[in-house]
């Protein structure tokens, strides 16, 4: 409150009983300035809606991030943390007639038949897009963003013209007396503040004073009050550096949840492209135990036959069934693995994990087609045979520049990483915090400064006349204000925990360097591993595919046991799987080295731009 009515027990009983005939001043003279103190306080008196100020705030906000998107990562899309009120999460649950909670499926909690609902298909880039719609935590990240900017807005405005308006009505019934007392004061009061970036701050001050006696002489009057007051300060908390940096630091902190946003996009697509990957590899392997079953079960029709014609023994028929019956447990255990990969998939997604999703099996065909076209490099021969060609370098196109080396992937990491420029622009912050700190433990010594125009007016007051508003006749007074610096144990401190902190800073910065290295050239090597693993795999696979083909045809002839056949078998199950897990490691590997290299953008929707 910026004015309060005052009690009126004894100051109203001696005037009152010293009154003479009724009186009721009515002098107008500054009614233009009394109309416009109202007209003022009852506008600021209006009172918007709860919708109102939340679409202020979103505005404010959003125009905020957009500018400082633009300006930090160079990006000009228009940013909202608004999601549809219709979500997939919902229309699955609806759709499929999954049970549910919190009303999301209409009150259907109940399980209902499963077989009316289409199950849900998705391609890389489709489950990219709604991982960014539904995934929890990546609407975390968006939201720090938008708290951020609400932060700094709160900082600007205190920077700026600060207004306030008080009405206030105060019914007074005085009965200490012999006679009882009774009035009204009203009031109206309007109040500006301004804070200065020089440190200076303003205050600025226009009171009302209404008030009239029920009782006695019925008399009235009103006050009209003007009051200006400036602080400046000389030392300490003068001057642009340190007065503007709650604003500069709040503005550091969108920039930096901006870059933890942006980084953060990045290391989330890739980690739903791997998942998305890592379900189609256990898909592919699911498919390589139900061939294997399905020759183990061929296999052993065919040695039950050879058995009964008395040209197997019974022991290797034994042997064939037993590998049957091993081949139809590893398919069950295939199964669950592709049911929890593929539920841990739909988490990250944000979908229930009782939805039925379909993956898009074009996916592993475009790494396949994508991979045939990997390099291969030279040749190299061995006493024996010749062995497939080997990846011995690494190209990696980044826009313009072809990247070819260690060196070069490090020098594009170091440049670009956004983690790194916000451990950066950390330490830049604690160099600033020194500064505030130390210049805390000056002395304070302020130039100040007041006027007061006018008078107030009580209901002890009502005999009086109307008060005047007239700046000749009103109060003025300047002085100097210095507050020695006896005590500085907290200032003190301050300071040398800004010191300490700087030096953290310092050393995060250099740690997240290291970091980033490490990662680059572990991503890089694992990258030039992989595809030398995959060539590799590739021939790896055809030699267990011929051995196969040989064994069945030797066992035919008799010269073969089952265990050859069996060997084989095994042999080109391994080889098939490990040449799914290579391709799908390719992949991921080269997109871990793209997003530690800060090279892999992300667009509003979720979808991967590579270079």
């Amino acid at each position: 409150m910026f004015f309060r009515g005052r009690r009126v027990a004894d100051e109203v009983r001696e005037p009152a009983a010293k009154a003479g005939p009724t009186t009721c001043h009515t002098s107008w003279a500054p009614a233009w300035i009394v109309a416009g103190l109202v007209a003022l306080v009852l506008a600021g008196a209006g009172c918007h809606s709860a919708d109102f100020y939340r679409h202020q705030a979103d505005d404010v906000a959003t125009n905020l991030i957009v500018q400082l998107r633009a300006k930090t990562v160079g990006k000009q899309a228009p940013f909202t943390i608004e999601q549809p009120a219709d979500t997939l999460r919902r229309r699955l649950l609806v759709d499929q007639h999954l049970p549910g909670s919190s009303g999301e499926t209409n009150g259907q909690a109940q399980v209902l038949s499963l077989a009316t609902g289409k199950a849900l298909h998705l391609t890389l880039d489709e489950a990219l897009q709604v991982g960014a719609r539904n995934n929890r935590a990546y609407q975390n990240s968006k939201e720090s963003i938008f708290i951020a900017a609400l932060a700094l807005d709160l900082e600007r405005v205190k920077l700026g013209n600060l207004y306030g308006g008080l009405l206030s009505s105060i019914y007074t019934e005085d009965r200490s007396g012999n006679g009882t007392v009774r009035g009204v004061e009203n009031n109206a009061t309007a109040k500006m503040t301004r804070k200065f970036s020089t440190g200076a701050a303003f205050t600025g001050k226009l009171a009302l004073n209404l008030v009239k006696l029920l009782t006695l002489d019925s008399s009235s009057a009103f006050g009209l009050l003007a009051e200006v007051s400036l602080s400046v300060p000389l030392l300490r908390g003068a001057g642009r550096k340190v007065v503007l940096e709650p604003l500069t630091q709040a503005e550091q902190d969108v920039v930096y949840a901006i870059y933890e946003f942006e980084r953060y996009k990045s290391m989330y697509a890739v980690d739903i492209a791997g998942s998305y990957l890592a379900v189609l590899q256990q898909s592919r392997k699911l498919k390589t135990v139900d061939d294997s079953h399905t020759r183990l079960l061929a296999n052993w029709r065919q040695a039950r036959k050879l058995a009964d014609a008395g040209r197997l023994p019974e022991i290797q028929v034994d042997q064939a069934k037993q590998a049957e019956l091993l081949a139809l447990n590893h398919q069950l255990d295939a199964k669950a693995n592709l049911e929890a990969v593929l539920d841990g998939l739909k988490i990250k997604l944000g979908l229930p994990t009782d939805a039925r999703v379909e993956l898009d099996p074009q996916e592993f065909a475009n790494l396949t087609a994508i991979a045939s076209r990997l390099p291969t490099g030279t040749e190299t021969k061995s006493t024996a045979e010749t062995s497939p060609g080997l990846a011995t370098g690494l190209a990696l196109q980044v826009g313009p520049h072809l990247v070819t080396t260690e060196e070069a992937a490090l020098k594009l990491a170091l440049a670009r990483r956004l983690d790194l420029k916000e451990a950066a622009g950390m330490v830049a912050d604690a160099r600033r915090a020194v500064d505030v700190a130390r210049d805390a433990l000056r002395a304070d010594l302020k130039l100040t400064g007041s006027s007061t125009v006018g008078e107030a007016r009580s209901l002890s007051a009502t005999a009086q006349s109307n008060a005047r508003f007239s700046p000749a006749s009103g109060t003025y007074t300047a002085g100097l204000e210095m507050d020695l610096p006896w005590e500085r144990t907290k200032e003190r401190n301050d300071y040398r925990n800004s010191l300490i902190a700087l030096e953290r800073a310092t050393r995060t910065q250099q740690e997240t360097e290291d970091k980033i290295k490490q990662d680059v050239r572990l991503d890089f090597r694992n990258l030039q591993s992989v595809r030398t693993a995959y060539l590799i795999q590739g021939e790896a696979l055809r030699l267990a595919t011929r051995r196969v083909e040989s064994t069945q045809l030797f066992m035919q002839a008799g010269r073969a046991q089952m265990r050859d056949v069996l060997d084989a078998q095994d042999s080109l199950v391994t080889a098939q799987n490990a040449m799914n897990a290579a391709l799908i490691s390719c992949r991921v590997t080269e997109l871990q080295l793209q997003r530690d290299m800060e090279v892999l953008d992300v667009d509003e929707e979720g979808l991967l731009r590579e270079y």
